[in-house]
């Protein structure tokens, strides 16, 4: 991994560097991982304290498996190189900052209160066309989630397609200064997390933390159907892009005549106000109208990576249902019987979507519903 020597290491986590055996400062570690399992030859193992396990218990395991060095909260009895620090869960942080500031990537870094993960894949699918892109895996979103994603990216990854979720005010500050996207996606603004932040207008403040430490020449896609990101014009001095479904005069791409083909998704017509002005058909696989739009995000941001047309419609169509959102499951031994999971996680908006799906089917319908939680008093 680029720069990640000993001597680095211990420098970006302010910490102490022992020694230990026989081996070179300058020795590049070749992965970061904080679970045991996962350690491979010349791995950094973060030891973390959880609630139920803690990382320092399983030093001679890790070593056993080469691990080239250990981070830890004390000092460990063994005669392999570890790096002392006062905190292990914020070394992982910096040092996720410190090996992102040395990656030639561009980043994608995607928020909103709904459709991070939906949305993460179409434009993963659409930059896949031309890029070889890494994009984070399952919902590694916060600030654990998020550098170990960092830690994946190698020198051959040209796009990073980050997810960036958050609960409370300061932590998207937090992941803005390890991500330093180069470009921002915001999906909306929905009811979640209002025990933490309180309103909409304080869901609004909290996300766009994102733009705290975006690249300089950065870029910024909204979504121009939603009422609060549609008040946005600029950041930092630059005009921002938004698309949508044509509600929004400003919107670059937008998505219309829209063809709702039930639970087997949608077809519809891509409009790109700046370059070529003539529609682009595209089929969207995934159910929902949502899901349109999460489309027409993706193609914002491969126009603005140079995507041609035609890779952009080959990308969306591509695009795969993630499990636990919107995911269409065939029960073989009930005829006519089809499961929908959206089980990942629940508020206002996501159980609306999900119910706006449900209605699509033809046949009888059933909701299995659960709490929805972090909402306050609402």
């Amino acid at each position: 991994m680029k720069n990640l020597t000993l001597e680095n290491i211990a420098k970006a986590v302010e910490g102490k560097l022992f020694h230990g055996e026989n081996i070179p400062a300058d020795t590049e570690a070749e992965g970061v991982v904080i679970d045991s399992r996962q350690v491979g030859k010349n791995y950094i193992f973060v030891a973390i304290k959880g609630e139920h396990v803690d990382g320092h218990d399983f030093a001679r395991d890790v070593f056993e498996k080469n691990a080239l060095a250990m981070i830890a909260e004390r000092k460990l009895d063994t005669d392999r190189p570890y790096i002392l620090v006062e905190s292990s869960l914020e070394a992982l942080k910096k040092l996720a900052a410190y090996y992102r500031e040395g990656l030639d990537t561009k980043i994608v870094g995607i928020t909103g209160s709904v459709g991070k993960t939906s949305t993460k894949e179409f434009i993963s699918s659409v930059l896949g066309q031309k890029y070889k892109v890494l994009k984070t895996e399952g919902n590694f979103n916060n600030e654990i989630g998020v550098p170990l994603t960092l830690f994946k990216i190698r020198d051959f990854h040209e796009v990073a397609v980050i997810e960036m979720g958050i609960s409370d005010f300061g932590e998207m500050h937090r992941l803005s200064y390890m991500v330093r996207p180069d470009i921002c996606v915001m999906t909306n603004i929905g009811l979640c997390h209002l025990e933490n932040l309180g309103s909409r207008d304080g869901i609004l403040k909290a996300k766009t933390e994102i733009f705290d430490y975006m690249s300089e020449n950065g870029e910024v896609c909204l979504n121009g159907e939603d009422d609060q990101l549609s008040t946005i014009e600029s950041v930092h001095g630059k005009v921002v892009h938004f698309f949508g479904l044509g509600g929004n005069p400003a919107e670059e791409v937008f998505a219309d005549h829209i063809e709702n083909k039930g639970l087997f998704g949608s077809e519809a017509l891509l409009h790109f106000t700046k370059g070529a002005r003539e529609a682009l058909p595209i089929q969207v696989t995934l159910p929902g109208q949502h899901m349109v739009i999460n489309a027409a995000a993706a193609a914002c941001i491969g126009q603005l990576l140079g995507l041609s047309r035609e890779q952009i419609a080959e990308g969306i169509c591509k695009v795969a249902p993630v499990g636990g959102r919107s995911h269409l499951i065939r029960l073989e031994k009930y005829e006519d019987c089809t499961l929908i999971d959206d089980c990942y996680n629940a508020n206002p908006v996501s159980t609306k979507a999900a119910l706006d799906l449900l209605s699509m089917a033809t046949n009888s319908k059933m909701a299995v519903l659960g709490d929805m939680f972090e909402l306050g008093e609402k």
